[in-house]
């Protein structure tokens, strides 16, 4: 009982940080002049990307390479696109239909969530593909080709989105109801303190999930590659329901696509250096699920140039496949 009332409080604490963050983040995006674009695909993503950050530089650090740490540490970096592309695409389509009550295109800017999904779908094939290089030097050129092309990325998203940033239904800074102009340090204080809650409440959440689990015998690889996530994954979910009842759709969308490309690049590279990096078959068929989930949005938006919320529920299905392959083999 115990462990349930933290759950409860923990997702009370990363639902208000959420609220906080895409308030804050919304106001940094107008001071710099950037496009939604940009605000999404970056600045959320990459902020809200701390928690799941932390988890398996803190497992590699702290278990060592060649121990349970490897394993958790390499179910966490699988699992962050995993849940993205799976889970949170699912409850994203699902806020759409219910906040819409039918099920029409999403107002997004196709070109950005496109030019993200397209480099979710090289680097994390790469990043994959890394696993069956035969000797360590060319896993780390492998890493390092991940950084690079992340830092590709980051540039054509900022060039592409400069200038087109609006304060159109922006809510006031809540540390600064009163001030229509507040300060470059305000803001950036609401988001620190955001942040600081998001990290704290998803603490907390896998502390509390982690002795439910194990009582249920889930082993380590799966707890890191199904449970922690979920948890760490809830402030991108927050976010984009939040952004799609404000009818802020690619904000919304980019939160969770963005975040994609992070954590198929950067923290990969990290994994990669720093373990064998050799994948085993549920790995591998997270990592299969995860490409085919992201391909169905990525598809609508070649052939259509708009994705339906129907697109995005299809995550759910790849989502029940991988729990499926679980129970079927749960002494994986």
């Amino acid at each position: 009982m115990s462990e349930i009332g933290l759950l409860l409080v923990s997702l009370g604490i990363i639902l208000v940080g959420a609220e906080a963050f895409t308030n804050g983040i919304e106001w940094l995006g107008l001071r710099l002049k950037l496009g939604a674009g940009a605000v999404g695909s970056i600045l959320a993503a990459v902020g809200t990307a701390l928690p799941e950050t932390m988890v398996p530089i803190m497992a590699f650090l702290g278990g060592g390479v060649d121990t349970d740490g490897s394993d958790i540490g390499i179910g966490a970096i699988l699992g962050a696109p995993f849940m993205l592309a799976t889970l949170a695409f699912f409850i994203t389509g699902l806020a759409a239909l219910l906040f819409r009550r039918r099920n029409r295109p999403l107002r997004v800017d196709a070109k950005v969530v496109q030019r993200d999904l397209k480099f979710f779908l090289i680097i994390y094939s790469l990043a994959i593909i890394a696993s069956f290089l035969p000797n360590q030097g060319l896993k780390n050129g492998a890493a390092l080709s991940l950084l690079v092309i992340y830092g590709v990325y980051v540039f054509q998203t900022l060039h592409s989105s400069k200038g087109g940033h609006s304060q159109e239904n922006l809510n006031p800074l809540y540390v600064a109801r009163r001030n229509d102009n507040p300060t470059m340090g305000t803001i950036l204080a609401q988001i620190t303190l955001s942040l600081v809650a998001i990290v704290y409440g998803a603490h907390v959440f896998v502390n509390a999930v982690q002795p439910i689990a194990e009582s249920l015998g889930i082993p380590v690889f799966v707890l890191s590659l199904i449970v922690t996530p979920i948890a760490t994954e809830l402030p991108e979910k927050f976010n984009s329901v939040l952004w799609i009842h404000r009818g802020k759709d690619t904000l919304a969308l980019g939160n969770l696509t963005g975040a994609m490309v992070f954590q198929s690049s950067v923290i990969p590279a990290i994994g990669i250096a720093l373990t064998p990096w050799r994948l085993d078959a549920l790995a591998l068929w997270s990592a299969f699920l995860a490409l085919a989930a992201a391909m169905i949005p990525y598809s609508s938006l070649r052939r259509k140039g708009v994705i339906f919320p129907s697109s995005l529920l299809m995550g759910g299905v790849f989502y029940l496949l991988f729990i499926l392959t679980v129970l079927r083999f749960p002494n994986h």
